[in-house]
């Protein structure tokens, strides 16, 4: 991955007229810029930036993201935040459009009672980008087209009113997304809980030795159930009050006590149908959750 992408380093990549030079305070509480999309590059370079950016995209082309890759085939406003390594790759015919970036001081100046990481669209594993209809694509592209005019005036307290713009395109977003607003954040964490309780579970009881388990770790179960592994960590120790970790690892030792007490295969066996690729390795773990070894179950079983 390439290193975080400072602003400094965004202005070296988009020398645009008179916006090579800036100034990282230059609103004088954080920073704010809005620019047309017309120059920009076939391909972003993937990674962090240390800047948070709202973009509206007229054009084919893909999101690339950590975990997932997103197709862009018709107008769409993309959320991108200093939490969520990316990429835009550019698809076939003209990039229109505009986008603007700021910093979280820019947004939080003021009387904003939100914290900007909280925000639905902005949050690792969330949606992050929302097709827009011809009247939202209307709305959008006038509410940026505004910013752009605003930005270039000369009136004393642009800024204020920028940050007030902001604010509404960020509001308007989650409008157009209304399973963000109507989906608490309890209950989409005990959704992919429960998801990933039930993935968990699918996978026992063990029936045979050579055939271990496929998902084990918590990147695994992220991948299975197409969710950011933050998202998912988050989620189940809401839900559960337990790591995802723990989850995965208790339900093993539940496995593995059973294993030991109901069948006759050998302690190697069951380390290998629980996917563990030496019993030295089972044999430890199975000693730090219970305390005592896997042969001393077995023979007070």
């Amino acid at each position: 991955m390439e290193p975080i992408e400072t602003l400094a380093d965004f202005y070296r990549r988009h020398p645009v007229n008179n916006q090579t030079e800036f100034a990282e305070n230059n609103t004088g509480q954080g920073h704010f810029n809005v620019f047309l999309r017309q120059p920009c590059s076939q391909r972003s370079p993937f990674g962090r930036r240390d800047f948070y950016k709202v973009t509206l995209i007229v054009g084919k082309g893909k999101m690339i993201y950590e975990d997932q890759e997103v197709p862009v085939n018709r107008p769409s406003l993309v959320f991108s935040s200093p939490n969520i390594p990316a990429a835009w790759e550019s698809g076939e015919g003209p990039q229109t459009g505009c986008f603007c970036l700021f910093t979280q001081g820019f947004i939080e100046a003021g009387e904003y009672k939100g914290r900007l990481p909280d925000f639905p669209l902005f949050q690792p594993g969330e949606r992050h980008v929302l097709e827009l209809d011809d009247d939202q694509f209307a709305l959008i592209s006038g509410i940026l087209d505004r910013m752009r005019d605003i930005m270039i005036s000369d009136y004393r307290v642009k800024y204020d009113m920028l940050r007030s713009y902001l604010r509404v395109l960020m509001h308007e977003a989650l409008m157009i997304s209304p399973v963000l607003m109507v989906e608490t954040h309890a209950g989409a964490a005990a959704r992919v809980t429960s998801q990933f309780l039930a993935l968990l579970e699918q996978q026992f009881p063990i029936d045979s030795p050579y055939q271990p388990l496929n998902i084990r770790t918590p990147a695994e179960f992220a991948d299975e159930l197409a969710v950011h592994i933050n998202h998912l960590n988050r989620s189940v120790k809401l839900t559960t009050g337990r790591t995802t970790s723990r989850v995965i690892s208790d339900r093993i030792i539940k496995e593995a006590q059973a294993l030991l007490k109901h069948t006759d295969w050998s302690i190697a066996q069951i380390a290998g149908g629980l996917g563990f690729d030496e019993p030295a390795y089972f044999t430890n773990f199975f000693k730090k959750y219970t305390g005592v070894s896997p042969a001393h179950t077995r023979v007070v079983a």
